[in-house]
């Protein structure tokens, strides 16, 4: 008998027992993107390090033109220019002003920058203001940006490029991430070939492996493949006692349902503890959890649909719970061009394809059973009924999940 879980529990049953790796290793910034920090990065120095200009224009005292207009301009003494690069020299006098090119640093008792469009030059030495500027305008502050003791990445991010680029600022060039979690995937089932054969009758191809392993790269991880294991129970058990010792996690295709052949829930609860057995979804309810060891393994179904929307909601949170790190997935709010009907007591997801038109996305739902991969391709997320629905009708507005784009919470 499957005991079936809703999804929100099965993802509260993985965030309560699954935990960070404990392995770290350094990488330089040019191989940290999509990592996951392993500690916080804290500065140690400013940044910037002076006080800069944004624009072209005269640094000053902000109380030397207040008032001023293109009728009555503020003049000023012009004391020097500024090089890019250059050390901005001696304090600013009352009643002066320095000119500086954008980005380059301000001399102490400056506090504002009038932009260049702004100012007239009389050719001695005398710059006329004719548009007055408040304290701080048109300029950085030193440490603006960065300072010394200031938590900037959190242990648990993916990095990006901008935090590639926040880190060079900071003069980082090594950081510590999280060693990627190893994950070992086996597919089950006398009926499979491998992708490059050409299958005979009553025979198909074994798609899961290759996807489930892209899927587990686009989380951050690293996949092992283990082939395909024929439904004898002693195999499987002998295959995922090797996944086990060398990965971090283990997924296995195919074996979740329940009937003679379907011996993952056995092999696990003799293995570990078998956290469930189903999930409240459609597609993906003979879905299986069990934990050995600190490592999860998932039963996953066979059928490659249903086995794609399991992995990006469950084997995703598991990621996440090996890395430390919490994320949640774009969504977009979208107009539904179909109907969909749903009544079977479960939450039913299923793929869109997005149109923008005048401004305002529409979602046409993909038409597909658990068993087709294909139309998969054409869709750019997926949305969820819940279980309490009858469905959702055309001109319902839908929130789609959005594939690929996770944010950190």
């Amino acid at each position: 008998m499957l005991l079936v879980l809703t999804p929100g529990e099965a993802l509260g049953l993985i965030k309560e027992k699954f935990h960070p790796l404990k392995r770290r290793e350094q990488v330089s910034l040019a191989h940290a993107v999509g990592r996951v920090l392993a500690e916080d990065i804290t500065a140690s120095e400013y940044v910037p390090g002076f006080d800069r200009s944004t624009v072209d224009g005269y640094a000053l005292r902000a109380e030397d033109c207040f008032g001023c207009s293109e009728s009555i301009p503020a003049l000023l003494s012009l004391s020097r220019s500024v090089a890019m690069g250059e050390d901005a020299g001696a304090p600013l006098e009352t009643d002066c002003c320095v000119y500086v090119p954008t980005g380059a640093a301000l001399p102490s008792g400056a506090n504002a920058v009038a932009m260049v469009e702004y100012c007239e030059d009389f050719g001695d030495n005398t710059i006329g203001i004719t548009k007055s500027v408040a304290p701080g305008e048109n300029l950085i502050f030193k440490g603006d940006d960065v300072y010394p003791g200031k938590v900037v990445l959190p242990a648990g991010r993916m990095l990006s490029a901008k935090d590639i680029g926040s880190l060079a600022a900071m003069g980082k060039t090594n950081v510590s991430v999280i060693t990627k979690p190893l994950v070992g995937i086996i597919s089950t089932g006398d009926e499979l070939v491998p992708a490059d054969e050409t299958p005979s009758e009553g025979q198909v191809r074994d798609i899961n492996s290759l996807m489930l392993a892209a899927l587990i790269e686009q989380f951050g991880g690293k996949a092992k493949l283990y082939g395909i294991v024929r439904d004898e129970e002693a195999i499987l058990e002998e295959v995922l006692e090797k996944a086990l010792g060398e990965c971090d996690c283990a997924l296995i295709s195919g074996g979740s349902s329940v009937g003679t052949k379907d011996a993952t829930g056995r092999i696990i609860e003799r293995r570990g503890e078998l956290l469930f057995h189903g999930i409240a979804m459609k597609p993906g309810k003979p879905t299986i959890l069990g934990v050995s060891g600190g490592k999860p393994i998932f039963g996953l179904p066979g059928h490659p649909g249903a086995a794609w929307f399991v992995s990006q909601i469950f084997v995703r949170a598991a990621m996440d719970a090996l890395f430390g790190r919490e994320s949640r997935p774009l969504t977009l709010r979208a107009i539904l061009t179909e109907s969909v009907s749903a009544n079977h007591g479960r939450a039913q997801y299923g793929g869109a394809s997005l149109a923008l038109r005048d401004g305002i996305w529409y979602a046409t739902p993909i038409r597909s059973k658990s068993g087709l991969i294909s139309s998969l391709c054409s869709a750019d997320g997926f949305f969820c009924i819940p279980r309490d629905s009858e469905g959702c009708a055309a001109g319902d507005e839908i929130e789609l999940i959005l594939y690929n784009t996770y944010q950190e919470v």
